[in-house]
């Protein structure tokens, strides 16, 4: 089970921490962390609903739904890789691309769809 979280690099912290950035969470991420909680991949410190309410709010994000349009274009993107079939991952690029956002993260895969990527 992991309860500790991943070390991010200081580009990321930087961009993350600078309050000219808005924050975006793609309700894909939220359902991906209740699944992990759910199967004992992962624990948090309170139940979900509890521990997403603070990170919310405590970080100031703007929560992106799943809609319809969202996936209509999930179901368009393709498949650049055969590895690479994350269906949570394909919403945050739904999500990065409808609302122009750069995603924040270490995963090179990103970068095949399009999409600005920073680590």
């Amino acid at each position: 089970m992991r309860t500790g979280i991943q070390e991010i690099s200081p580009t990321a912290a930087a961009l993350l921490a600078d309050p000219s950035n808005g924050l975006f969470l793609s309700m894909a991420s939220v359902w991906e962390i209740a699944i992990k909680v759910g199967i004992g991949k992962l624990a948090l410190s309170c139940n979900i609903a509890d521990y997403m309410t603070k990170a919310i709010n405590g970080y100031g994000f703007s929560v992106l739904p799943l809609t319809l349009e969202d996936c209509a274009e999930y179901a368009a993107l393709p498949f650049p890789s055969r590895e690479h079939r994350d269906p949570f991952d394909r919403f945050i690029i739904t999500h990065a691309k409808r609302v122009s956002a750069t995603i924040v993260g270490n995963d090179a895969q990103f970068d095949a769809y399009g999409v600005t990527r920073m680590w």
